[in-house]
C-alpha cells in the first residue's frame, strides 16, 4: 500500500463518470493514491456529498480513495433497484467500468454495508479486504425496519441535517456537538460541482431494500459464514439504526472477522470517531494477508 499522502481534498475533488456495460453513467470521485483502491459504499439516501470530507481525507492520506453514486443515486442514471442483491451487481458493474479496478478494498456504511456482504458473496475474487460499518446480517431477528423515530427523522420527503444529527450521533453534549461539527463539513464544505439530491425513488427503494433485508429468517444468517475474506466490522456504542448487538452478531457468524465498537456515538461513528477509525482501518490493511 502507497504511504504517500494526498494534496487534494475531498471538498476539492471533481465529479467524474463512467459508463458501464449495464449502460448505466456512474457518477464518482477518486481521491489519493495507492495500488489498492479502496472503494466507499454509501448511507441511506446519501449521495457523494454525504460523505465526511474528515474521514475521506483521513482515508486518502494513505491510499486511494473512490466514492460513488449506485443506480439512481444522485447524479448516476437509471432508477435504483428494490433488493440488496440488485445494488450489489449494480457496484460490480462499475468496479468493472474501471479498467483498473481488478481487485480492491471495500468500506460500506449502512446500507452500503449490505451490499458490501453481498458483493463479497457474490463476487469474492473482485476483493481483498472489507470493512463493514454499523451493519447487521441479513435475517436477524427485530430488524425488520427502522424505529418510528428512526425512520421519521431520516425517511421524510425533505431531509434536514438535524434529522441526520438526531440519528446519526449519540443523545450527548460531547456526540451532538461532534454530530453538529460534522454536519457543517458535510453540509457545507463543498460549495461548487454539488451532487444531484437523491430522490424520493431512491428512498422508497431503499428503504424496501432495508425492509427486505431485516425479515427474520434464521437460515439466511448462515450465509456470512461464507465470507472467509478478512473483515473489520465497526459500530457506534449508542447506534438507534442498526443495534450495536446486530453488529456483534455479524462479526461472530464470519470466520475472519474482527469488532470494535466506539464509545459515545451512534450511527455516524465513523464520522464523529474519524481520526481513530481511519487508523484503525489503515491499521486493518496494513496486515500482510
Amino acid at each position: 500500500m502507497s504511504n504517500v499522502e494526498t494534496t487534494v481534498q475531498y471538498t476539492d475533488a471533481p465529479t467524474q463518470r463512467v459508463i458501464a456495460e449495464n449502460g448505466i453513467e456512474y457518477a464518482y470521485r477518486d481521491i489519493g493514491e495507492g495500488d489498492m483502491p479502496l472503494v466507499l459504499l454509501q448511507h441511506f439516501r446519501g449521495n457523494l456529498d454525504n460523505w465526511d470530507p474528515a474521514l475521506v481525507d483521513a482515508l486518502a492520506a494513505r491510499r486511494r480513495v473512490v466514492t460513488f453514486d449506485n443506480v439512481g443515486v444522485g447524479a448516476t442514471t437509471g432508477s435504483t433497484p428494490n433488493t440488496i442483491e440488485a445494488m450489489a451487481r449494480d457496484a460490480i458493474a462499475f468496479l468493472e467500468a474501471a479498467a483498473d479496478f481488478r481487485r480492491v478494498d471495500l468500506l460500506g456504511f449502512s446500507i452500503g454495508s449490505f451490499v458490501a456482504q453481498e458483493i463479497a458473496l457474490i463476487r469474492p475474487v473482485l476483493l481483498r479486504r472489507v470493512v463493514l460499518a454499523s451493519s447487521a446480517p441479513q435475517g436477524a431477528a427485530g430488524m425488520h425496519g427502522w424505529a418510528p423515530e428512526v425512520i421519521a427523522a431520516v425517511g421524510a420527503p425533505e431531509t434536514s441535517p438535524q434529522g441526520y444529527i438526531s440519528v446519526f450521533f449519540a443523545a450527548t453534549d460531547t456526540s451532538r456537538e461532534a454530530g453538529r461539527q460534522a454536519a457543517g463539513r458535510i453540509f457545507g464544505g463543498r460549495t461548487t460541482d454539488r451532487d444531484e439530491p437523491t430522490t424520493w425513488q431512491t428512498r422508497q427503494a431503499q428503504y424496501d431494500a432495508v425492509c427486505a433485508w431485516g425479515i427474520p429468517n434464521h437460515s439466511l444468517l448462515e450465509r456470512v459464514a461464507a465470507i472467509d475474506l478478512p473483515v473489520f466490522v465497526a459500530n457506534g456504542d449508542s447506534d438507534p439504526m442498526i443495534l450495536p448487538r446486530y453488529s456483534c452478531l455479524l462479526a461472530g457468524l464470519m470466520p475472519n472477522a474482527r469488532l470494535t465498537i466506539y464509545p459515545d456515538s451512534a450511527h455516524g461513528f465513523l464520522f464523529q470517531h474519524a481520526a481513530q477509525f481511519a487508523a484503525d482501518v489503515h491499521a486493518f490493511f496494513d496486515e500482510a494477508d
